[in-house]
């Protein structure tokens, strides 16, 4: 009884299979259609100098120029902080590395000036 059960489970699903595939091949899919373009590229490339020059427009910030202010500090002082942060000791110290995700007091920084 289960054999007749499984031989006709697998008649009735070689059926459905062949249906939809026989179904697929009558509607005549495309495979992909070709671009038709509708403007030309100077115009394209006219709109897009146009979008340009208008800025963003979905932009949340106000357009402001940049601008740089001279720094009170010289370079040598700059990369000597530099210099020295680098050669810190402490420079990549991890709290979890401690007992109580604590630091001691002799791996702090000291305050800067």
């Amino acid at each position: 009884m289960k054999t007749s059960n499984l031989i006709a489970a697998a008649v009735l699903s070689l059926l459905a299979a062949s249906g939809a595939q026989a179904q697929g091949a009558q509607q005549g899919f495309e495979p992909v259609q070709p671009l038709r373009a509708v403007i030309s590229r100077t115009d394209v490339v006219a709109g897009a100098d146009a979008a340009a020059r208008e800025g963003n427009v979905y932009g949340d910030v106000v357009a402001a120029p940049l601008v740089s202010r001279p720094s009170s500090r010289d370079r040598a002082s700059v990369r000597a902080e530099a210099v020295s942060a680098a050669h810190a000791p402490n420079q990549n110290l991890d709290r979890r590395a401690f007992v109580n995700s604590e630091v001691p007091p002799q791996f702090q920084a000291a305050p800067r000036p």
